[in-house]
């Protein structure tokens, strides 16, 4: 087994590199993107007032609830900043804000979760399938999620370890194997109710894009990097189009 300073100094680097990635794919990325016609050509009435709820959202996907805003639909973000809590704490917060904004709306909601978000929007979407209208998952550990890169789950285990050094709202080790971890994995292997959408790629070198292939939604490869999902004019066509389509046709019932 490692020294904890080993797995600590491991999970800094690794926290490091994906810092710097995230700054050079945005400024690449971001410029590509505004550019590109998918950014361009907007209609404002498309989204008729359909709710999205951004997984994290408030930091990662700040770019897609511009662009969500400015074809007519009414995004918000989880409130729940970084993921790194408690799997069922965060999925509780989660269900509170869902509730809220699906009252706000006035109908059924669509979820977007990139990452870590998108495995708990699929833990949210099912626990609360009356209220989530759709699911799109960009590159998201739902399939055997703790089969991430060696350097991701150096990091888990650092939080957990500073959890258990009274270190409040991050994942613990229940989250890893205990009640908690059982109870969310066969939640991510419940069928899914509700439409659904995983988006992978193969250049993923945080989340194995095996990992993102939930066998209860329907999938697409694109081609970038994990971070540079939020940035790619690929991602923002298959958003298009899905959102469109659930848009313009009627909330769906739950199935019994």
């Amino acid at each position: 087994m490692r020294a904890p300073h080993m797995i600590a100094e491991r999970a800094l680097d690794t926290m490091k590199v994906a810092a710097r990635e995230q700054v050079l794919v945005a400024m690449l990325g971001i410029p590509r993107l505004l550019r590109h016609s998918v950014w361009t050509t907007v209609d404002t009435t498309q989204g008729q007032g359909l709710g999205v709820l951004l997984v994290p959202g408030d930091h990662t996907l700040s770019l897609t609830s511009t662009w969500l805003r400015a074809r007519g639909y009414r995004p918000t973000g989880a409130g729940i900043g970084f993921t790194v809590g408690c799997t069922t704490d965060l999925v509780d917060k989660l269900e509170r804000r869902l509730e809220a904004h699906a009252e706000t709306t006035g109908g059924q909601v669509v979820l977007i979760g990139q990452s870590r978000g998108g495995t708990l929007a699929r833990l949210l979407t099912t626990r609360r399938p009356d209220l989530v209208r759709g699911l799109i998952m960009l590159g998201s550990p739902v399939v055997e999620p703790l089969n991430a890169q060696r350097d991701v789950m150096a990091i888990a285990a650092l939080l957990t370890r500073l959890s258990t050094l009274g270190i409040p709202g991050l994942m613990n080790t229940d989250c890893l194997s205990g009640t908690c971890y059982n109870t969310n994995i066969t939640a991510l292997t419940t069928p899914l109710q509700t439409p659904a959408l995983s988006i992978y790629s193969r250049s993923d070198a945080i989340v194995p894009w095996q990992c993102s292939l939930d066998p209860h939604a329907e999938h697409l490869e694109v081609h970038t990097t994990h971070t540079g999902m939020a940035f790619d004019p690929t991602v923002y066509k298959a958003l298009n189009h899905q959102l469109i389509a659930w848009a313009d046709s009627p909330a769906l019932a739950p199935a019994c």
